[in-house]
């Protein structure tokens, strides 16, 4: 049944997309960083308008294929916008969360082509504790055979190997292993932050330490308000989604051995947060 109110959703919204709205601005990851605490908080704002379906659309990544107007059809109807616009005096923006965008070889160049003008908000956190949590969410996905962490690091290297050039000679392709098992990888921000800086400019591009945003949800609401241009209208209540208890412990010595393995990439990060990051106070 699910399904198949899924499927006429999308039939009928693909119909319409001509009078939808295309986003203005998109939670591009990171994954595990709480881009779903963020999107769920900004869904609650009354100009912030999210997909009529879902959190993720994934079309800059998994569904490129589809065409534009599948994409479009995801969002409201401008006439519901317009409406909303004369109440507050300001103009809705529609927006979406997939994660796996800030990694994906070619989501960049596709947004960039596709929704000129549009900004990104990306979330960090401290690469370790993302792999670790990344490892425990595909493993409970079913995504992930490996169930020990320290083997399925170990295994990272040889499953991504010609990952990125066999996406971008199939691009419309989902790799499997690219998008399931990059537990370093994904972990190595700056080098996919400084993928979008020829794309997007510093300037459309936000970039947020999770954990200050959970410490202090309210300042960097407030922060996402100011880079979106839009009115101060209350705060949402703050809470955390999709947390997931990792097994055990990991051990320290694997956990140093990380955080080296980190650490240049998390001083490149500095420039994008303007300071280092908190995990490395």
């Amino acid at each position: 049944m699910k399904q198949s109110v899924l499927s006429i959703s999308r039939t009928t919204g693909r119909f319409t997309s001509s009078v939808r709205m295309l986003p203005s601005f998109l939670i591009a990851g990171a994954q595990r960083c709480g881009t779903t605490s963020l999107y769920r908080a900004l869904a609650r704002h009354p100009l912030l308008l999210k997909p009529v379906l879902h959190k993720g659309v994934h079309y800059f990544d998994a569904d490129y294929g589809r065409g534009l107007s599948w994409y479009q059809g995801h969002f409201p109807l401008r006439a519901a916008a317009a409406r909303l616009a004369r109440r507050h005096g300001t103009h809705p923006q529609a927006f979406e969360s997939s994660p796996y965008y800030l990694f994906h070889p070619l989501a960049g160049e596709r947004i960039a082509a596709d929704l000129p003008g549009v900004r990104l908000i990306v979330l960090v956190r401290d690469p370790v504790e993302r792999a670790c949590s990344a490892h425990a969410h595909e493993l409970a996905r079913g995504y992930e055979t490996e169930s020990d962490f320290e083997q399925a690091l170990e295994l990272e290297e040889r499953r991504l190997a010609g990952a990125e050039q066999s996406i971008r000679e199939r691009p419309h392709i989902v790799h499997h292993a690219h998008r399931h098992h990059a537990y370093l990888a994904r972990g190595r921000y700056a080098e996919q932050l400084d993928r979008l800086e020829p794309l997007f400019g510093r300037e459309r591009v936000l970039v947020l330490d999770s954990h200050r945003f959970f410490a202090e949800p309210e300042r960097t609401y407030d922060r996402v308000l100011d880079f979106l241009g839009l009115p101060h209208l209350g705060y949402p209540i703050f809470e955390r989604h999709n947390g997931r208890p990792l097994p055990r412990p990991l051990p320290c010595s694997v956990r140093q051995r990380l955080r080296d393995h980190f650490e240049a990439y998390d001083t490149r990060l500095a420039r994008w947060l303007g300071g280092e990051p908190s995990w490395r106070r």
